[in-house]
């Protein structure tokens, strides 16, 4: 790649933020940023790990400089190399003596699986790989950089903390002060800022990336992406996700002993699922109990032929009992008609969405007491905070000790303003602006949102019209679907079927 040609694209407040290196055969390197961008002749180390006799054995540890990720693998013979990403892990040389390294971590946002499990990595990480021995949590999220809440934290501290749920270094919405923020880092001696958080809480890394490099200082400023909604685009999927599939399993399971014990039972179980209904989904197809699941991005009407309460009724003629698994944001359309709710947002700037769960189960209670044909006996489960609250489970520990050493590995290297995750199975450096810039979401002509309405045999509650707008919409891709998205109206059409 002699002949790649690097370029610098203007970020949305007009700072220099991504790096576009150009190559042969529409090779495309989305580059993250590194601190002898604004820092010049920085003095290099060697990497302790050469030193560590854990890492003796391993071959060719090192990442080379060159190795990259690609984020798109299923192509075709005359397909571009298209985008990649820096691929994550050691390097040779890094940008800090593990002496002078005063590194601090901090979560925000809302409780998700293995939060303790990256903090606990990212600790051990950087004393047990690159001798570092100070570290800070910042406690409550990004308002204790400016209240002076700390804690000292060491491998002896964090020894246990993965088989906790939730986060030792607590956690809040908002309070997100730039100035204040890196002020604090500056007067702290802070060199290292390990951010967790979901895209909310990235969109304010950034911000701090930005005004450390105003400032011309040398800090690392490395993401964790958090949501337990697997709503981050470009990444495989999101730590806390595989915990709460299984997890909302229990739920389902319970419901549906509920509904199948007693005549014309109905259980209803809502998953979280604010924008990106992943996790009623895939809690959806593992459990082959549920006959109806509903998500935000796929409309559904409640009355008429072909709605929700028909297809209820129809079900339990043929069983005698069903499960309804419905996702936080779904239905919100129907929800704000009905209640005429208000347009609040929480802290993070998040809308706040009324409770769908109990709206809808007291909207079908209603429909067949008015009829009088069936009588119905509903049971409402929601799991949401149980979920949420668990420690993760040993995928998600896996997982999460590798999110947390590329992010070390990254730091310690001079890497800065950039996220950690695997694309395609790989783990890479990404720009800030990928995960800032748009959600994950469901897309429902794919064959995976197929696969589930051929296991509950549920309508898809689409007419030809709707198919078409959403084909027209831009959906951004389903990670988790290893490239099977169908962009191919004819293909998306016969895989929806109509009740018209």
């Amino acid at each position: 790649m002699s002949d790649q040609k690097s370029a610098k694209a203007m970020g949305p407040t007009g700072n220099l933020q991504m790096k576009v290196v150009k190559g042969d055969f529409g090779y495309v390197l989305e580059d993250v940023p590194h601190l002898c961008d604004y820092l010049s002749d920085l003095p290099t180390y060697p990497n302790p790990l050469q030193f560590n006799p854990a890492y003796s054995v391993v071959k060719q540890y090192f990442v080379n400089v060159d190795d990259t990720v690609a984020q798109k693998i299923v192509v075709h013979t005359d397909s571009p190399r298209g985008t990649h990403f820096r691929r994550a892990g050691p390097r040779q040389k890094v940008y800090f003596d593990s002496d002078e390294v005063h590194a601090c971590i901090v979560t925000c946002g809302g409780l998700c699986p293995g939060l303790n499990t990256v903090i606990r990595e990212i600790v051990c990480g950087l004393y047990h790989m690159y001798g570092v021995n100070k570290v800070l949590g910042i406690d409550g999220g990004y308002k204790g950089f400016y209240a002076r809440n700390t804690i000292d934290l060491t491998p002896k501290v964090v020894n246990d903390i993965h088989k906790r749920g939730g986060t030792i270094l607590g956690t809040s919405r908002g309070g997100h002060d730039t100035s204040k923020i890196v002020d604090s880092i500056q007067d702290r001696g802070i060199n290292q800022v390990y951010i967790i958080g979901g895209d909310g809480t990235q969109k304010g890394a950034a911000v701090i990336y930005e005004e450390i490099r105003r400032r011309g200082l040398k800090v690392s400023v490395a993401g964790i992406p958090k949501t337990i909604d697997n709503d981050i685009p470009v990444i495989d999927r999101s730590f806390g996700f595989d915990t709460a599939v299984e997890e909302a399993q229990r739920a389902i399971n319970a419901a549906h002993v509920e509904a199948e014990s007693i005549e014309n039972g109905i259980g209803v179980v809502k998953l979280m699922g604010r924008y990106s209904g992943f996790i009623a989904m895939y809690a959806t197809l593992a459990s082959r109990d549920v006959d109806c699941c509903l998500i935000p991005e796929s409309p559904f009407y409640l009355e008429g032929r072909g709605g929700l309460f028909e297809y209820i009724e129809k079900r339990l003629k043929e069983n005698g009992h069903m499960v309804i698994v419905i996702a936080e944001g779904a239905g919100q359309d129907l929800l704000s008609e009905s209640l005429q709710s208000m347009n609040q947002q929480d802290a993070s700037g998040n809308k706040l969405l009324k409770d769908v769960g109990l709206w809808i189960s007291e909207r079908i209670k209603n429909h067949f007491g008015r009829q009088q044909k069936i009588s119905i006996n509903l049971k409402y489960i929601d799991p949401t905070y149980m979920i949420r609250a668990i420690p993760s489970n040993a995928a998600d520990n896996v997982y999460c000790t590798l999110l947390a050493q590329s992010a070390v590995h990254g730091a310690m290297a001079g890497y800065t303003g950039f996220i950690c995750g695997p694309v395609n199975g790989r783990h890479s450096y990404i720009p800030f602006n990928h995960i800032t810039e748009k959600q994950n979401k469901v897309v429902i002509t794919d064959r995976m949102w197929a696969r589930l309405l051929s296991s509950t045999n549920q309508p898809s509650f689409l007419n030809p019209k709707d198919v078409i707008e959403v084909q027209e919409g831009e959906e951004p891709p389903t990670q988790l679907l290893e490239g099977e998205n169908c962009k191919d109206s004819k293909f998306a059409t016969k895989d929806i079927p109509s009740m018209t």
